[in-house]
């Protein structure tokens, strides 16, 4: 089975990671409860930010947020791998941009992940993805965003959402600890 993943509060949390870096770096103390209540992906807002002074600062800490401590979620390399190791092809398509596919690449391998530059897809906007998951004709994807979940509805394959505040309103199956992926997959059959 040919297995595609997005990668960023998909494989790893990376909207909190920002969200506690933005606290440090503004000096201040935003509850953790109001992250997890956000009900859409970008997070500027809790910080008193407007779109245009969050993707300023969004951009300005890109080094920070892709590459220091980010943490994968739970299982999540752990089940990748044993996915691997039953056979299954793993494809990773990510919305990064170009300049940081070779590091997240490396970050992946790094952080336990198993990656095949062959099969490590970055680069695009979230509505390309839909191009390359439709050419790979993926089994399965996983993702968090509405937007690029929803241009999948009509496609033939089993779509996933990363269980995130964000993406509630979607009627779509869903995984929130990648501990259940097997027993999901076991669902499905």
């Amino acid at each position: 089975m040919k297995f595609g993943f997005d990668i960023d509060d998909t494989l790893i949390n990376l909207r909190e990671h920002a969200f506690h870096l933005y606290n440090r770096k503004l000096n201040r103390n935003v509850d953790i409860s109001l992250f997890h209540e956000l009900d859409k992906v970008e997070i500027h807002e809790l910080f008193g930010m407007t779109a245009e002074e969050g993707g300023k600062m969004w951009n300005g800490s890109l080094e920070e947020i892709y590459y220091t401590n980010c943490p994968p979620y739970r299982d999540a390399a752990e089940t990748l791998q044993r996915l691997e190791k039953e056979g299954h092809e793993i494809y990773y398509i990510t919305a990064r941009p170009k300049e940081h596919g070779k590091r997240t690449m490396e970050w992946m391998i790094q952080n336990g992940f198993p990656v095949r530059e062959d099969r490590f897809f970055y680069g695009m906007n979230d509505e390309d993805k839909v191009h390359i998951i439709k050419e790979l004709e993926l089994d399965y994807y996983f993702d968090d965003k509405p937007a690029v979940l929803e241009t999948l509805s009509d496609r033939p394959l089993n779509v996933f959402a990363k269980n995130q505040s964000y993406n509630q309103h979607m009627d779509i199956p869903r995984i929130s600890d990648w501990s259940e992926l097997f027993d999901l997959l076991a669902e499905e059959k």
